[in-house]
């Protein structure tokens, strides 16, 4: 199992404590740090409100305005994870921030759980599917968004494309993900992993916000997980976004110890295996009996079965008032009269967030573009299908 370092926007535009929080990763044990590349104009309306803080509500848009670095920021990033032997992720946004990642030749590009549904990014990251690395995550999400994110990176991949050069990941993983801060253990449903894989064939693993450095991420390496992120910080008392659930060097640490300590394990088992009639990636029962009886000494055998959950995919219970606000849907990016054809940047693909009323799906992006409104629509609105549409 390859394990990443979340760092996000952790550093908070200081490249100084970027090379700090690179350092931590890899004391810690990472193989892999993960950043955020952030242009606020693609991932939230000006109006779509505030956000608590320490130090008091400030506009959620302008945090993420406050977070913009410049290309040369993430390139010594790189380069600086490659000094330690780590390997370079980032999630993009929008095409502006996934044209400039490419850019830089990164080691793997992460689609974040709210851009699942991001029909224009999922289609342009399509055209590296082979030759860089893409991991997908799962949060706020249906089955039937999953399957459609796959099938659309897929739609263009090229046996013969030059593999990425030094590439140590597959070509996609698929991380199932619960899209809340902090996640309950009790909702992770981390049979998930197993789940997922059965149904698209792809290697998964999960994307952990729990706060407990060992419960999830050994339960996921037990179902069979290739890859575990969590988020990392120097301290959760610091004003990183995800600092409060954050995992800070010594715990990180920690996690990373028990997940080699699981795989030893489950190594250990599978010597024993018949060398035929077994699947390469089978779990033996033994193994589970015996990680499954060491977490409940740790943590309880109710708490180790409630994060185990059903493997059933479905929105959590804590993540259905989010579906259709966290992830994507289509925005007014001006007020606009009745009679007015809605032009190319009069619409974008964002998330809703906080007050704003949520559109209709980024598919209908190019449906609506060059059509007469009906209705005179406001600034930052959910685009609506009868906004264009008389009813009869």
């Amino acid at each position: 199992m390859q394990i990443i370092a979340e760092i996000g926007t952790s550093h908070g535009g200081s490249i100084k404590k970027a090379k700090e929080l690179i350092d931590v990763a890899a004391n810690a044990g990472a193989d892999i740090v993960k950043f955020q590349w952030v242009y606020a104009d693609e991932i939230l309306h000006p109006e779509t409100g505030f956000v608590k803080l320490p130090t008091g509500n400030i506009r959620l848009y302008d945090r993420f305005k406050s977070l913009e670095v410049s290309q040369d920021f993430f390139a010594e990033c790189l380069s600086y994870s490659h000094q330690k032997g780590l390997l370079f992720a980032c999630s993009p946004f929008g095409l502006k921030s996934l044209e400039k990642l490419v850019s830089l030749n990164p080691d793997a590009i992460k689609i974040a759980s709210p851009e699942v549904n991001h029909k224009p990014l999922l289609e342009k990251t399509a055209e590296f599917y082979g030759k860089i690395p893409i991991i997908l995550s799962g949060g706020v999400s249906k089955l039937c968004d999953l399957e459609k994110a796959l099938e659309t990176l897929r739609a263009k991949r090229d046996a013969s494309a030059n593999k990425h050069l030094f590439a140590r990941l597959p070509d996609i993983t698929l991380l199932h993900c619960l899209t809340f801060y902090p996640a309950p253990e009790a909702e992770y449903n981390v049979r998930l992993v197993k789940t997922l894989h059965s149904i698209f064939g792809v290697p998964c693993g999960i994307s952990d916000h729990s706060l407990d450095p060992i419960l999830v991420p050994v339960l996921a390496c037990a179902m069979g997980g290739t890859l575990i992120e969590k988020h990392i910080t120097i301290s959760r008392k610091t004003d990183g976004l995800d600092d409060p659930v954050a995992l800070e060097g010594e715990q990180f640490a920690q996690m990373v110890m028990a997940i080699r300590q699981t795989e030893a394990l489950i190594s250990h088992y599978k010597k024993s295996l018949p060398p035929k009639g077994a699947f390469c990636d089978e779990i033996p029962p033994e193994a589970l009996g015996d990680i499954f009886s060491q977490l409940e000494a740790q943590f309880s055998k109710e708490r180790v079965f409630s994060a185990l959950g059903d493997g059933v995919k479905r929105l959590a219970q804590i993540e259905e008032q989010n579906y259709g606000r966290t992830n994507r849907s289509l925005h007014y990016t001006r007020a606009l009269q009745k009679g007015e054809v809605v032009q190319a940047n009069d619409v974008a693909v964002l998330r809703t967030e906080k007050i704003l009323t949520p559109g209709i799906s980024p598919d209908f992006l190019s449906l609506i573009q060059g059509k007469v409104l009906q209705k005179s629509v406001e600034n930052g609105s959910g685009v609506q299908l009868d906004d264009f549409f008389v009813k009869g």
